[in-house]
């Protein structure tokens, strides 16, 4: 029993001396930079366009990038159609946002709203199966459209990036902060 009592004893000594002993030196905080500065804080931003689909722009939306919205060719770029509108409890109205593509089956065909983009522009187009020259003005004219361009660390891990409140809410976007811009 002795022999166990002063294992037990040793065992626990060193256990204690193996957490504890003297601290190392306190470290420096080094420089941020040459000028001093702190790094770049890269963020995401939303804009929103408006804009009409015609023979005349090939049933195509262009959008170039301005230089205020600096895009990466590593970012990416969500668009989202305002697909309707509901009320709240408090009868306030509530946009009900898609991700592109999406696509509707109409009497005439298959219509699908989809984009492509570079770092440069986006191009938000209709494509269907049918003659474009025959669509209702509710599926060409002053279609809203929101652009959301988030660094792809941004859409790492569980973003639901069909949800355009959950992309907002993850870049620190609120509805005060979108560009509105109308598309000729």
């Amino acid at each position: 029993m002795k022999k166990f009592s002063l294992a037990l004893g040793t065992f626990l000594a060193l256990f204690i001396m193996a957490c504890e002993g003297p601290a190392g030196p306190p470290g420096f905080d080094g420089l941020d930079g040459l000028d001093g500065l702190d790094g770049v804080n890269v963020v995401g931003q939303v804009l929103e366009i408006q804009g009409d689909f015609t023979a005349n722009n090939e049933y195509s939306i262009f959008y170039e990038f301005p230089q205020t919205v600096e895009v990466f060719e590593s970012d990416i770029v969500l668009v989202f159609i305002l697909w309707d509108q509901t009320e709240d409890s408090n009868g306030e109205a509530v946009d009900i946002w898609r991700l592109l593509p999406q696509t509707r089956i109409l009497n005439q065909g298959i219509l699908q709203y989809n984009y492509d983009h570079t770092f440069l522009d986006v191009s938000i187009f209709l494509e269907s199966d049918f003659d474009l020259g025959t669509l209702a003005p509710g599926d060409t004219d002053n279609q809203v459209f929101r652009i959301a361009i988030m660094p792809a660390d941004f859409a790492s891990g569980k973003l639901d990036r069909s949800n355009i409140a959950s992309v907002m809410q993850t870049l620190g976007v609120t509805e005060k902060d979108i560009q509105r811009i109308i598309v000729d």
